[in-house]
């Protein structure tokens, strides 16, 4: 099969399944373990409603003690449970990116290489991850090894349609491919996610953000030509100005036949701190499911609802599913980071 039948499909496509990598006591979530399980029980009776889920985890057994009695017999059934070391839960950046062939639906998952966001956190485990779920035949297609490059799921959206998205303020970042250019990364990310174009923001960096930006907290692509973004109207928030510097880039994006986007702006939630420090909420890491979409919310009834108003908008065919990610954001980040989804197999 020729590479070039390949494409990265949009998130809203057919899935196969979703993944999670279940938060342990070895982890970062150790001071709130009860309160990070709720939420990962919370997301997988969500997640098995409408699709299988696998779930890689230190200890198998324990999360099926933990999640075999929130489920019943149904969708206890569509979960997959694996065993593997881990250092941390953020499967949407540790896990393989799957493209799909045009032609027979086969796939090739490619195995990019995980760093820990620059070298910021433990990762060596993580990096493993994907490999060790292959070997025991979680995935279906061929795994693609790019050991030699740095990229995080959450860096990258796709519209299925050849566009990837990406923002310049992570891929450009410390400890990741150094001294590749954006011309560099250009080109290399065309090549192998067989894209026609790599669309670069220059704005929109939450403060907080581990990641350094990744673009799934700020700016996602949805059905349509839509493109669903984070805003910011108080004038005395530190972010304002990047904010309006990154709305006013969007306008001037135009479609691959040359069409501006359709713009639906969300909320930015009040500002969240833990111990002083301010926390990268956003409504923009949502997840996308068969028939559903999963929103994060931060306990701010106003704002929340906005926010559900917007992604009934863009998904006006499926179900908005809230969840909250109170204590996810303790780790700076969100219900997306933590996901990763597998395309359909037809």
């Amino acid at each position: 099969m020729a590479l070039s039948t390949y494409y990265l499909p949009a998130e809203w496509e057919p899935q196969r399944c979703i993944q999670l990598t279940w938060p342990d006591a070895h982890t970062d979530w150790a001071p709130y373990l009860d309160d990070i399980t709720t939420t990962f029980i919370e997301l997988s009776q969500a997640i098995t409603r409408f699709e299988p889920l696998i779930i890689a985890a230190s200890d198998p057994d324990a999360v099926a003690s933990q999640l075999r009695p929130a489920l019943d017999a149904a969708r206890w059934s569509r979960v997959h449970l694996y065993a593997t070391p881990i250092n941390d839960t953020w499967a949407r950046d540790h896990a393989p990116l799957t493209l799909l062939s045009r032609e027979d639906h086969t796939c090739r998952l490619l195995d990019f290489r995980f760093n820990g966001w620059g070298e910021k956190f433990e990762w060596q485990k993580d990096n493993a991850i994907t490999r060790n779920l292959s070997r025991q035949g979680a995935f279906l297609g061929e795994l693609v090894p790019h050991d030699d490059f740095v990229l995080e799921g959450g860096s990258i959206e796709s519209d299925g349609q050849g566009t990837i998205f990406t923002t310049a303020c992570c891929l450009l970042a410390p400890n990741r491919n150094q001294p590749l250019s954006e011309d560099d990364i250009t080109l290399r990310l065309k090549s192998w996610l067989q894209a026609k174009r790599i669309v670069w923001l220059h704005h929109g960096q939450l403060i907080g953000d581990d990641t350094d930006g990744h673009i799934d907290t700020i700016v996602r692509p949805c059905p349509h030509n839509t493109l669903v973004y984070v805003g910011c109207d108080d004038t005395k928030d530190s972010q304002f100005d990047d904010f309006q510097a990154l709305e006013d880039e969007l306008k001037t994006l135009r479609t691959l036949d040359g069409q501006p986007y359709r713009l639906l702006r969300l909320p930015m939630p009040h500002p969240i701190y833990d111990d002083g420090d301010r926390l990268p909420a956003t409504y923009a890491n949502f997840v996308i499911l068969n028939g559903a979409v999963i929103m994060p919310t931060y306990r701010q009834p106003a704002n929340d609802q906005a926010a559900k108003t917007v992604l009934s908008q863009a998904f006006p065919d499926r179900e908005i599913v809230c969840i909250d990610a109170s204590t996810v954001v303790r780790q700076h980040g969100s219900l997306h980071c933590l996901t990763m989804q597998y395309p359909a197999i037809e």
